[in-house]
């Protein structure tokens, strides 16, 4: 037994032993102590970067140190409003920690991309969001029955006459009378026509052909003279799945835009 407690071996063992514990407990208690600020060179070389994004160059040693001054003080502040209980029923800070726990969400939805039978179930469902609707691009002519008169049907046979005989080349800006709305509209939905003519006018544009003046067109205006260049068929959305990506990342940008 006395051999063995001369070994050297047994010596250097106890000895590691104790310093290890030592160590642990000084360590314990230094993580743990209230008074003590430990600002990381991780967190300078940020702070740094900050500094240079909002002022184009890298800051002086001055401008670094009184950086981790505020820091501190902005660490020492936040310690004791946590020690006074004032981040308690906050409605700034609940509001703070839930936008940063939807960034966080949303960040981990994104990474469970939807496979093409998903998509193609939840564009069933959801048919009338990601419809397209019929589009219009036309041209108009308008004629006023008030100012017309009686020589409505004849001044309307004349400008059409007219309109055909100079094809896309018209200028309808300077023919016809003056009007509230455009005399031009580009991939017009069905709806906006509805909106802006009626649905008596939109109906009539579904049936009429590109490529010629047609009229008279009514609507609850008046009457129209109409040149239709394109139209579009209503269908169901192709790029469900760029939509899908497009506003993911439009949405974790808006998160992130809020967390900063």
């Amino acid at each position: 037994m006395k051999r063995i407690l001369r070994e050297p071996l047994l010596h250097f063992l106890l000895l590691g032993t104790v310093i290890f514990a030592v160590y642990g407990l000084v360590s314990k208690r230094g993580s743990d102590d209230p008074a003590k600020i430990v600002i990381s060179a991780g967190q300078v070389a940020a702070m740094a970067e900050g500094f240079a994004r909002t002022w184009r160059r890298p800051p002086t040693r001055e401008e670094i140190e009184g950086l981790i001054r505020d820091r501190v003080q902005e660490e020492v502040y936040c310690r004791e409003a946590i020690a006074l209980g004032l981040d308690k029923d906050d409605t700034v800070i609940r509001r703070r920690l839930r936008q940063k726990m939807e960034f966080v969400s949303d960040d981990i939805a994104a990474l469970a991309e939807p496979t093409d039978e998903e998509l193609s179930t939840y564009l069933k469902a959801h048919a009338e969001t990601f419809g397209v609707q019929r589009q219009f691009t036309f041209s108009q002519v308008y004629l006023n029955p008030e100012r017309h008169g009686e020589n409505l049907a004849r001044d309307t046979g004349q400008l059409l006459a007219q309109l055909q005989q100079a094809g896309d080349r018209a200028d309808v800006s300077e023919l016809g009378d003056s009007f509230l709305l455009e005399h031009k509209f580009q991939s017009l939905p069905a709806s906006e026509v509805v909106k802006q003519f009626g649905e008596k006018f939109a109906a009539k544009l579904g049936e009429l052909s590109p490529g010629q003046w047609h009229g008279p067109v009514e609507s609850g205006y008046g009457v129209h003279l109409v040149w239709i260049t394109e139209r579009t068929e209503a269908g169901t959305a192709q790029t469900l799945r760029s939509h899908h990506r497009a506003r993911g990342t439009a949405e974790r940008k808006n998160s992130r835009d809020k967390v900063k």
